[in-house]
C-alpha cells in the first residue's frame, strides 16, 4: 500500500490527533509547504499517521527552542545514518555513475561549478565540503564571496570547534567535522539554486592521504538535475543540523519549495559529459 492508499485522515482529524487548529496547519502549509496533503480529485486535502508523528516531532522541537522554520525543516530533513553525503545521494540516486577522477579535475569542475554561482544563480543555498581548514583557506576569498550574495553558504572541515565565530548572513557557516565523520574524506559542491542547480560530490579513495596532491583521487559523482541537487543539499544541511545545532535559527533560513524533475535532454547531456569528463581527466 503506498503513501497516498493510507493518507485518509482529514484536516480536522489531523488537528484533533496533534492539538495543532485547523487555521495553524493550512498557515503552515501556505508559508512552508507542510504538513504536504495528498489531494483528492475535489480538492480535499488528506492525511496520514506519517503527517501526524511529523507535526508532532515539530512542536517538540518548538518546546526545546527551534524557531517554527528550524523545526519544520528538521522534520522533513531526511535521516542521515551513514554520516556521509556521498553515500546517502547514491542511495537516493542509484542511476549516476561515479567516475574516478584526480584531484586535479575535481578542483577544475569546482571551479567552474563556483564560477557560474557567482555569476548567475540567485539567491542560492551553496556547501562546500573541504576536509581540511587549511584547503578551505586557499579557497577562503571565493567562497566569502559566494556567501555574500547567497542564502547561505555552509562550509565543513576540520574547524576547532573553540574558534567557530556566530553564524551570520554573508559570512561562510563553518560546520566542524569529528575525526569520525566520513566528511573527512569528502569533497562537496553544492548550488541549490532555482536558476542554476548543480553539485558534485566525492569521495577521496583509501590510500590517497599521503601522497602528493596531485595524485590524489576520487571517486565522484555530478549532476544538474534539480531534484539531485536538492537531495544533495538536503542532506548535507541535515548534516550541518546535527554538527553545528542552531545555526538555521540564527540565519532564520527558510524552507525551499520542492524543485521541477529533469528532462530527457538533460540526462542525455549529463551522459556526454561524463564521457567528456573521463577523457580529459585521463589526458592528465
Amino acid at each position: 500500500m503506498d503513501a497516498h492508499a493510507r493518507a485518509s485522515l482529514t484536516i480536522g482529524d489531523l488537528a484533533h490527533r496533534t492539538g495543532v487548529p485547523i487555521s495553524t496547519l493550512r498557515s503552515w502549509e501556505k508559508r512552508y509547504g507542510f504538513p504536504e496533503p495528498r489531494r483528492q480529485p475535489g480538492g480535499h486535502r488528506r492525511y496520514s499517521d506519517a503527517d501526524v508523528d511529523a507535526v508532532l516531532d515539530v512542536l517538540a522541537r518548538r518546546r526545546g527552542g527551534l524557531s517554527l522554520a528550524a523545526a519544520v525543516h528538521r522534520a522533513e530533513a531526511p535521516q542521515v545514518r551513514s554520516g556521509s553525503v556521498f553515500a546517502e545521494l547514491r542511495r537516493l540516486h542509484p542511476l549516476l555513475r561515479p567516475q574516478v577522477l584526480s584531484r586535479r579535475t575535481l578542483v577544475s569542475m569546482s571551479h567552474a561549478i563556483e564560477d557560474e554561482c557567482a555569476a548567475r544563480a540567485a539567491d542560492p543555498v551553496l556547501v562546500g565540503g573541504f576536509q581540511r581548514e587549511r584547503f578551505l583557506r586557499a579557497s577562503y576569498d571565493r567562497w566569502r564571496e559566494l556567501a555574500r550574495t547567497a542564502q547561505v553558504a555552509v562550509v565543513f572541515a576540520d574547524f576547532d570547534t573553540r574558534d567557530a565565530a556566530p553564524p551570520r548572513r554573508g559570512v561562510p557557516v563553518e560546520v566542524p567535522i569529528p575525526p569520525e565523520s566520513p566528511l573527512n574524506r569528502e569533497w562537496l559542491v553544492v548550488c541549490d539554486a532555482a536558476d542554476l542547480p548543480a553539485c558534485l560530490v566525492a569521495v577521496e579513495r583509501p590510500g590517497g592521504g599521503a601522497d602528493p596532491a596531485a595524485e590524489r583521487t576520487f571517486e565522484a559523482v555530478w549532476s544538474v538535475d534539480p531534484q539531485v541537487v536538492r537531495d544533495a543539499s538536503r542532506i548535507a544541511t541535515a548534516l550541518a543540523d546535527d554538527l553545528r545545532p542552531g545555526w538555521r535559527d540564527a540565519l532564520d533560513v527558510p524552507p525551499q519549495p520542492d524543485p521541477p524533475g529533469a528532462s530527457e535532454d538533460l540526462y542525455r547531456a549529463t551522459l556526454l559529459f561524463d564521457r567528456m569528463v573521463a577523457y580529459i581527466d585521463a589526458a592528465h
